[in-house]
């Protein structure tokens, strides 16, 4: 027995041993892609006049399409900020998912609509489309409102992709700010597509806590003064930074987050829309998408800018966090459960031989593999068996290497795009990257292990997204 103990042990501190290698050399090449890739685009777009576009006839159409449920409070301001986005062949889709409040009300009122005869065909499948309303006002012209049954997100988007009728659609949060020159910089891909056809674009998403905002715009970047806000600062920073940049450029990238991305409507449509049953619609859209060029023997391309282009609210206490991180893990599981025909598969070049199992390793089962280890530890302690030199040795070189990472995106951030023009927010988030490691990273794994069993136990509700609002964090 105590042979096979000695044994286990072995194996279990080499396999500890081997997967933090394969961790931190994943990190790695990530983060050298992404310099150089981030050197490449800011070369590249640092003469563009983004103007042109604006003046320029061929510039493609676009419809953005902002689904809102129970938005009462703010989605006069929203539509509003909206409209006033800076470019010129578009229009403004915002889909009432049956809200229970008077947000139907508060726009017609505001924007003076009326409900006319629209044709449209279900192309997608949606719930029933109770009413087109357009505006009597022709300052408000490029302003189309649905009213719906309530299907949820995925659902009012797909409603959205049926009745509008533009060559790309921008998919958004309706509680999202976007910046006012964003559909310049996410059109320029589709536009420049010469042999590969652009079939979506993403950009980063920055966080509003502690913004000080007005009339449905940043008037001045603040780090959060809250920890928990401030702490996913660092974590979007390095995932939208030095990950999804990483991805893009490796021709891996299987997410555009949900608070905003531009899509090829087209093929959105032939590939089936946003799916329904998953709370992950996000990423399984861009999987499917991308599955379906593939397929069909298509060239594509889903292109990543590293350019601030939407502010949004973060969970600001940790029982709005756990619902939100459950929720993604939920997603995440979903998306490659049904995808799992990609593991390694020849046949879908870089997303299948390195993006998919690289997000199942290390962005799904690393979260698990942590949680046990853990376990492995105290269970070590507690028989006295702890090898203690090699742990203070390996928790060491795992804390440093975490702080390092989280060091250089900051560095990345304030070399390129320097939102943060105060140099105490600076060193405040500097702080953050040594406190984040010992006390969120743990958080949000054990939020992750929380999300795994509520798929167990088929738990699968979205999880209401309890937010202050703009202008009262």
């Amino acid at each position: 027995m105590e042979r096979a103990f000695e044994i286990l042990k072995f194996f279990v501190l080499n396999a500890v041993f081997i997967i933090t290698a394969m961790i931190f050399t994943a990190y790695l090449i990530l983060t050298i892609f992404s310099a150089i890739s981030l050197r490449k685009y800011l070369r590249k777009n640092s003469y563009v006049d983004y103007n042109s576009i604006v003046a320029s006839p061929l510039a493609p159409s676009l419809s953005v399409i902002a689904p809102a449920f129970n938005e009462s409070e703010t989605i006069i301001d929203n539509i509003r900020t909206l409209l006033s986005l800076y470019y010129n062949n578009f229009e403004v889709v915002v889909v009432n998912d049956g809200s229970k409040d008077d947000s139907l009300e508060k726009m017609i009122n505001a924007y003076e609509l009326e409900k006319v005869n629209y044709y449209f065909d279900y192309r997608l499948p949606c719930k029933r489309i109770r009413g087109v309303y357009k505006s009597q006002n022709r300052s408000f012209k490029k302003l189309t409102v649905i009213d719906k049954a309530n299907g949820g997100k995925a659902d009012a988007l797909n409603a959205g992709l049926n009745v509008c009728r533009n060559e790309l659609v921008v998919s958004i949060d309706a509680d999202s700010i976007m910046e006012p020159d964003a559909l310049l910089k996410l059109v320029k891909p589709f536009m420049e597509a010469k042999e590969k056809r652009v079939i979506g674009a993403g950009g980063v998403i920055r966080i509003a806590n502690s913004c000080e905002i007005s009339d449905g715009h940043i008037q001045k970047v603040n780090l959060p003064k809250k920890f928990l806000p401030r702490a996913q600062v660092m974590e979007y920073t390095r995932a939208f930074l030095m990950g999804r940049m990483a991805w893009s450029e490796l021709d891996g990238l299987l997410l555009i987050s949900g608070a905003l991305g531009m899509f090829d409507r087209e093929i959105v449509i032939k590939a089936g829309g946003y799916h329904t049953n998953t709370v992950g619609e996000d990423m399984e859209l861009v999987v499917r998408i991308r599955r379906y060029m593939t397929d069909n023997d298509l060239d594509y391309d889903v292109v990543y800018i590293p350019d601030p282009l939407c502010w949004t609210e973060v969970p600001s206490t940790v029982k709005v966090l756990a619902r939100q991180r459950s929720r993604w893990t939920r997603g995440t599981l979903e998306t490659l459960i049904t995808h799992r025909k990609l593991f390694f598969n020849r046949k879908y070049g870089k997303l299948g031989m390195l993006g998919y199992p690289y997000w199942l390793v290390f962005e799904y089962l690393a979260p698990i593999i942590e949680f046990l280890g853990i376990l492995w530890f105290i269970f070590l302690v507690i028989t006295g068996d702890l090898n203690w030199p090699f742990f203070l040795l390996l928790f060491g070189f795992v804390y440093f290497f975490a702080v390092s990472l989280s060091i250089w995106s900051v560095l990345f951030e304030e070399m390129t795009f320097h939102k943060y023009e105060r140099r105490r927010d600076v060193l405040r988030l500097m702080g953050t990257a040594f406190l984040e490691p010992l006390f969120y990273h743990p958080l949000v794994m054990l939020m992750s292990i929380k999300g795994n069993i509520d798929k167990l136990l088929n738990r699968n509700k979205w999880g209401k997204m309890e937010r202050k609002g703009f202008g009262k964090n």
